[in-house]
């Protein structure tokens, strides 16, 4: 029971990895407090629920919502380089827009994609494949290799002539416009291959839980926000390989303390309905760690001269 547990907090995991690889290419990489992840994780997961829902190739919804996403990230890019709209409205904006839009795709608050029904997911595909792995063991290794596939090719991407611009972009605007690079150009690429990520994530989440929801992308931010700040802190490394391993890592351990923290606090009063007030919680106690570490430091090492004084 506890090995399962684990599996499927795991599996969770390493499809919020995928979200979480997004929120660093806007966040960390381009220096973009982009909101618009909200709404592009429940837009990746809409396209995908819709195209299922009409007997469309389970496989092909995933390019599809890629590109949904992109061209949200496009749309915040647009609000902020051409109309020069701040970072954070511009982001606000485009989340407010993709409610109404992922509602016009669904043509309903939600989706079931349940195989018993009748609906072909990659998900039952891969379960109904007769390989050689127990069904336990087969959706988090297709999850790891999948994750993997994005961090190499982002990894490779960031290394790069133009990933190295977009680092530049985000490490100093002003500097890499006087090098001759497009910053306006680097933003829109950015945030495209962003937003595409988290959208992807999205895509794939619908199919795994067996369900897309208009409601599906509240809290995203904050969970990829947490996931990189943790992976941060356990992985502590100057390479993009080690930082993008960091932020897939921190997106599993997040998911296990979020899950650990509802199936045994409920001894402690807690509900389901309260995932978000814990991520909240979790959210500000990694947040505040640093800080409260730093004045423990601060205190130990005037001890001593505070004894001396008083001596």
């Amino acid at each position: 029971m506890l090995a399962g547990f684990f599996l499927h907090s795991v599996e969770e995991g390493l499809l919020f990895g995928i979200l979480t690889l997004g929120v660093y290419i806007s966040f960390r990489v381009l220096n973009f407090p982009d909101l618009s992840v909200d709404g592009s994780y429940p837009l990746g997961a809409a396209v995908a629920g819709m195209m299922i829902f009409r007997g469309v190739n389970p496989f092909l919804t995933l390019p599809v919502a890629v590109v949904a996403g992109a061209l949200a990230g496009l749309m915040t890019g647009f609000l902020h380089t051409k109309l020069k709209i701040a970072p954070l409205l511009a982001g606000i904006i485009t989340m407010i827009c993709l409610y109404s839009i992922n509602l016009r795709i669904m043509g309903r608050p939600n989706i079931s994609l349940s195989p018993y029904l009748g609906h072909k997911t990659v998900i039952s595909i891969l379960k109904g494949l007769n390989l050689p792995l127990k069904s336990v063991y087969l959706i988090p290794i297709v999850f790891f290799l999948i994750v993997l596939v994005l961090k190499l090719l982002l990894d490779l991407f960031l290394h790069t002539e133009l990933g190295l611009a977009i680092r530049a972009t985000g490490n100093n605007e002003e500097m890499a416009r006087a090098e001759g690079i497009n910053t306006d150009t680097t933003k829109l690429i950015g945030l495209s291959l962003s937003n595409g990520l988290v959208a992807l994530a999205g895509a794939l989440f619908a199919q795994y839980q067996g369900f897309s929801d208009i409601g599906m992308g509240i809290g995203m931010i904050i969970a990829g926000l947490a996931s990189v700040i943790i992976g941060g802190a356990l992985i502590k490394g100057r390479t993009i390989g080690l930082i993008t391993l960091g932020v897939i890592v921190g997106a599993i351990v997040y998911r296990l303390a979020i899950a650990a923290a509802l199936k045994w606090g409920y001894n402690l009063g807690f509900k389901p309905t309260d995932l978000k007030l814990l991520t909240g919680l979790l959210v500000i106690m990694i947040l505040a760690f640093p800080i409260l570490r730093a004045k423990m430091k601060t205190k130990t090492a005037r001890l001593p001269r505070d004894i001396a004084i008083r001596k």
